[in-house]
């Protein structure tokens, strides 16, 4: 019987649900059960979320680093599943009922402390072309599913989204507003987002057309 450690399974958004002061508690591994628990919020979440994505995300320690290759395993007695961990740690949690029955185990291919999460962020486009008007129906399926979360944040409205970009990509979005006017959006290293490159677009009153020149990691509310 493995000993037991204690984990917390946190339930967020990314950006809006990264307060500063937020503590995740890290372990040598989770529990699938627990995760699954906290997973499938999303699918029992009943308002439109046609626009979002809900994966698991996995956060090494202080000071830890996942790294190129890293993934997580699912190990039980009649289950064994290798899941790939993006650059922002995500991956796409199986809800299995087998896998939750047997209380399987949630290892990471790395020796530092983890934790998991699931995270919700707005789905990409193929083309790369986001019209305004998608993107703040987006970003207020985002927001209605963190208030059905979390009664707080009734007062919050969006304000506009993040685009997250890999490092090693030339991280280009530019916003072509009704006039014709195009201009480039500037890019920054994220906190929030482990320092990778991140350009915001904040809504205004007309409606524009935003186009990424390479593909985001994610696309993430932004809410006031």
């Amino acid at each position: 019987m493995r000993p037991v450690r204690p984990f917390l399974i946190h339930i967020a958004l990314l950006l809006a649900a990264i307060p500063a002061g937020a503590q995740v508690r890290d372990g040598e591994w989770a529990s699938y059960r627990d995760a699954y628990r906290a997973m499938v919020r999303f699918e029992k979440f009943g308002g439109p979320k046609n626009l979002l994505v809900s994966q698991l995300q996995v956060q090494a320690g202080e000071r830890g680093a996942l790294g190129e290759g890293a993934q997580l395993t699912v190990s039980g007695k009649t289950t064994q599943l290798n899941l790939p961990l993006d650059a922002l740690g995500r991956t796409v949690f199986p809800l299995q009922k087998s896998s939750y029955d047997e209380n399987a185990v949630l290892q990471l291919n790395r020796k530092v402390p983890f934790s998991v999460r699931p995270l919700v962020t707005i789905a990409l486009r193929p083309d790369g072309q986001y019209d305004s008007t998608e993107l703040r129906i987006a970003c207020g399926q985002a927001l209605g599913f963190a208030r059905w979360l979390d009664a707080s944040r009734q007062s919050q409205q969006c304000a506009g989204v993040r685009f997250v970009f890999a490092k090693r990509e030339q991280s280009g979005v530019r916003v072509r507003r009704a006039d014709g006017q195009e201009v480039a959006l500037p890019v920054a290293a994220g906190d929030a987002e482990d320092g990778l490159p991140v350009a915001t677009w904040r809504f205004g009153s007309e409606r524009a057309q935003v186009t990424t020149y390479h593909a985001p990691l994610a696309i993430v509310p932004v809410f006031d």
